[in-house]
This record gives C-alpha cells, sequence and structure tokens, in this order.
C-alpha cells in the first residue's frame, strides 16, 4: 500500500525522512552560491565527492567578465574537490545526468527547481536551494517530508501533431500552478509503458510547474532499455494496486490537440487554434523541456525544405544531442531553413543571453516557463511543443502544426 516516493524514502507520506544522497548536482548559477555558503561554513570538505556533479549552463559561455571570473572560482573548486566536472557544452544539468547517470530507486538532489525532471527514471528527484546544497556537500545526506502522491492515468494515443509536451501543459492546466504544491506526481495508466523515455522526461520536467515536488515513471522496460544503451543495468519497479493517492487525474491523449501556454502563466493554457495568426518576433526551440534530439529532430520534419520567417533560435539540450543532430544531418536541416544553433545549454530561457526578447516583443517557446520578464524585461512568451514552434517559425505567427504535417 506504498507510493513510489514512500518505497524510495521508507516512510509513510507525512513523515520526515533522512536519506543519503546518491547524486547530487548544481549548475554554475547554484554551485557558485553553494561554495560561498560552504566557504562559511569554515571549508570543512567534501564527504562523497564521488557523488557530486558541477555542471556549466544556465551562462555558458560566460556573457560577461564577471561571469567568467565567477566560473573560473568555482571551475577551479570542483577540481580541488574532485567532483564530477561538466565544462561548457556538456549541456544543461537534467539531460547531462540523464544521460545513463541516474538509476531508479536513487534519492536525486539537485540544485535547481527542475531537477525533478530525473524522477522519469523512477528516482526520487527533486531540488534544492543552494544551502542545502552545501550542506549535502559537506554530509552526504539530507531530510526530505515524504510527500503525498496525485496519480495522473494515461490512456490512448497522441493523434498527428500533438506531442507530450501538450500532455505536460494539460496537466499543468488543469491542477493550477499551486494545485498540487509538495506532491508526487505518479505517472500510471494503460499507456504510461508506452511513453518512450524523451516523453518522460518532458512530463516530469513540468511537475514543479504544478508545484510538486517531484514527478514520478515506475522502472519498466523502456527505463531498462534506455539505461542500457550507457551500459547501465537496472530493475523493474511495480506499482502497488493499492497505493493511496490524495488525487487521481484521467487523461486521454487521444482527446488532446496542440496547445500553448498563454503569457504570462503556465497554467493558462488555450489550443493553439484558438491563437492561430499572433505574431512572433522570434521562435526559441531547446531548454531542459524540449532541447532533446528527438525534440530537434520533429522540428527538422517541419522545417526541412522551407525557410524561417521569424529568428529562431535553437539550443540543444547537451552535447550528446548536439553531436547525434550533426552526424543525422538534422542540424544541417535547420540551419539550412534559417535556425541559429547554439551551443548546447539553456540558453535564453532565464533570460541571461543568446535569444532574450526586447521591450514589447512576442516569442514561442518550447520552454517550461513564461513567468514576465523571464526571458526579456517587457517580453512576452508562449510555450509550445516542438512541432507548433517549428510551424510558427515557417510563418512567423502562431500556427498550427497539424496544418504542415
Amino acid at each position: 500500500m506504498e507510493t513510489l516516493s514512500e518505497k524510495i524514502l521508507g516512510a509513510q507520506a507525512g513523515n520526515f525522512s533522512d536519506k543519503r544522497v546518491d547524486k547530487a548536482f548544481c549548475h554554475d548559477g547554484t554551485g557558485i552560491q553553494a561554495k560561498m555558503i560552504y566557504d562559511e561554513m569554515g571549508a570543512p570538505g567534501i564527504a562523497n565527492p564521488e557523488t557530486c556533479y558541477v555542471i556549466y549552463d544556465h551562462i555558458s559561455p560566460a556573457n560577461t567578465s564577471q561571469t567568467a571570473d565567477l566560473h573560473k572560482e568555482l571551475r577551479e573548486f570542483a577540481s580541488r574537490s574532485g567532483m564530477h566536472f561538466s565544462e561548457i557544452g556538456g549541456g544543461i544539468c537534467h539531460q547531462y545526468m540523464a544521460e545513463g547517470r541516474i538509476l531508479p530507486g536513487e534519492v536525486v538532489i539537485g540544485a535547481d527547481s527542475h531537477s525533478c525532471t530525473l524522477g522519469a527514471f523512477g528516482a526520487l528527484a527533486t531540488g534544492v536551494g543552494a544551502s542545502d546544497m552545501a550542506g549535502i556537500w559537506v554530509s552526504g545526506e539530507t531530510w526530505l517530508r515524504v510527500p503525498e502522491s496525485i496519480a495522473i492515468y494515461i490512456s490512448g494515443s497522441l493523434a498527428k501533431g500533438v506531442e507530450y509536451k501538450d500532455l505536460a501543459l494539460a496537466y499543468v492546466a488543469e491542477l493550477g500552478m499551486d494545485g498540487a504544491t509538495y506532491h508526487a506526481l505518479e505517472f500510471l495508466g494503460d499507456s504510461a509503458s508506452e511513453i518512450p523515455m524523451e516523453g518522460r522526461l518532458t512530463l516530469s520536467n513540468m511537475v514543479v510547474e504544478a508545484g510538486a515536488k517531484t514527478g514520478l515513471w515506475y522502472a519498466d522496460d523502456v527505463t531498462r532499455e534506455y539505461l542500457g544503451r550507457y551500459g547501465k543495468s537496472s530493475s523493474r519497479q511495480e506499482p502497488d494496486d493499492e497505493a493511496v493517492y490524495s488525487e487521481e487525474l484521467w487523461i486521454d491523449l487521444q482527446g488532446l490537440e496542440p496547445l500553448l501556454a498563454v503569457p504570462h502563466r503556465v497554467d493558462t493554457v488555450k489550443p493553439v487554434s484558438e491563437l492561430v495568426g499572433t505574431s512572433l518576433d522570434q521562435v526559441f526551440i531547446g531548454t531542459c523541456t524540449n532541447g532533446r534530439y528527438e525534440d530537434l529532430a520533429r522540428a527538422a520534419s517541419i522545417l526541412d525544405g522551407k525557410q524561417v520567417a521569424v529568428r529562431t533560435v535553437v539550443v540543444p539540450a547537451s552535447r550528446a544531442d548536439y553531436l547525434r543532430a550533426v552526424n543525422s544531418g538534422v542540424l544541417a536541416t535547420l540551419v539550412g531553413a534559417g535556425c541559429v544553433i547554439g551551443p548546447p545549454g539553456c540558453g535564453p530561457c532565464l533570460g541571461a543571453h543568446m535569444g532574450v526578447l526586447g521591450d514589447g516583443e512576442v516569442g514561442l517557446s518550447t520552454a517550461n516557463r513564461n513567468f514576465r520578464n523571464r526571458m526579456g524585461v517587457g517580453g512576452s512568451y508562449y510555450l509550445s511543443s516542438p512541432s507548433t514552434a517549428a510551424a510558427s517559425a515557417i510563418t512567423g505567427e502562431i500556427s498550427d502544426p497539424r496544418e504542415v504535417l
């Protein structure tokens, strides 16, 4: 009678659990903050450096001399400490960790709110602040209140032109931006086992947009096959038919259509068909939500042989995704269509550089957040799937991907 969170944390919902952290990671933004706190603690040493990762992705490459100096400081600290280190261009921390570094049943803590992405592997993955990360460096442990769980039952199959990003927007709209606060979302149902890993990563990534602590999938044959590509073995996890959920959502994939999150809230969601013709200044395809190879390939299939009518920025989620896109010809197709390709990382998602919007401009993004001023002061962003983004790049206005497929 246990949910997956209860099984991994070894306690019932509402109780507190002290756990050894199997993997801990931070990026160039939160890492330097954690180091400052660590130094204030007297730099007592790193308990388990082999489990700790520092990953450059947020402002990568450095955009100013000040950023470069902070990069240098954290880079040298990671080297001295014996932590794993991913240099600029390695990719977004969540995708980098997803490439064979996370196993089912692990407790995974990242100093970034979208660390919940890694729950796609059946791991208890969640985000913390810099002070908590400094404490994990020193102790190798953390404590968590075991979350209650919400079940999302998935049935049916996606229709043409509809993607798992549309499903993510659908459940966020259903729950609301705080409807799952400090809950775990568990993805279940007849169709859950058919969803590929790239779709699971997208769906787990966005649970925090409903306030959730983590988004969990039970490790199955899809998990085992994916991890096997990296030489990792894993066991299956089976749902408990008598597990107690605080809420249940039922979503039929066949009934979904392409969706958009309208500025400036992720849970304000409308069908693309209602907003067709909305003029755009920029399209952005990338981020930890939708910058994987499969996302780039879907966009390229729509853009093949065509030209974008508006500036279009594409940023692969990791070096591995970038290289695969190069070798397959996907990148050549995107460049040929007029897209600008950025180095693997977060790109303009957090509004730091490489494609932020100007005052009054309107963009369409495959990211996970469209908060006011996030990706450019005075700009407005709609959120969509890569297919919707690619179709809209061709016309320079919001367009329905079903019309071009």
